[in-house]
């Protein structure tokens, strides 16, 4: 009795890389949405350091996500949040700008501005928070799947 399994890689995806999101780079991110149709204030400048921008947070109930872009009041894009600093109720962002901007080109108290739809609310960083329902049993046996074999 011979195998005729697989072989030379018939069927299927061919070769490597094929499925979701192609070969490289997976099925998500790598590519910008463009720019929201509306900002918010976000903050405003205190000073470079190193290459980054430095930025005081104004807002009390929101925490902008990692990577967030960071606009203009005219909604041109100016960078990315880096890293989120100091204490939950009075905070900074370091902002690393992009190709063609530079953090020594803006003036201290300069107000940047963020993407409503790109902030979590600061309760989720409170001790104490609702943490979000898991997800729920599957009641008896598998869920998914099953045995080997027939039968079930």
């Amino acid at each position: 009795m011979s195998f005729r399994g697989r072989g030379g890689g018939g069927g299927g995806f061919r070769g490597r890389g094929g499925g979701r999101g192609g070969g490289r780079g997976g099925g998500r991110g790598g590519f910008d949405d463009g720019p929201p149709e509306r900002v918010i204030p976000l903050g405003h400048f205190l000073h470079p350091c190193e290459d980054d921008m430095v930025i005081k947070v104004d807002l009390n109930d929101k925490v902008p996500y990692f990577n967030a872009p960071v606009y203009t009041k005219d909604i041109n894009k100016i960078g990315k949040i880096d890293e989120i600093f100091g204490q939950v109720k009075d905070y900074f962002v370091s902002v690393r700008p992009t190709e063609n901007i530079k953090a020594s080109s803006f003036h201290v108290n300069d107000q940047v501005y963020v993407d409503p739809a790109k902030m979590l609310p600061i309760e989720r960083f409170l001790p104490g928070a609702p943490k979000p329902p898991r997800g729920g049993g599957r009641g008896r046996g598998g869920g998914r799947g099953g045995g080997r074999g027939g039968g079930g």
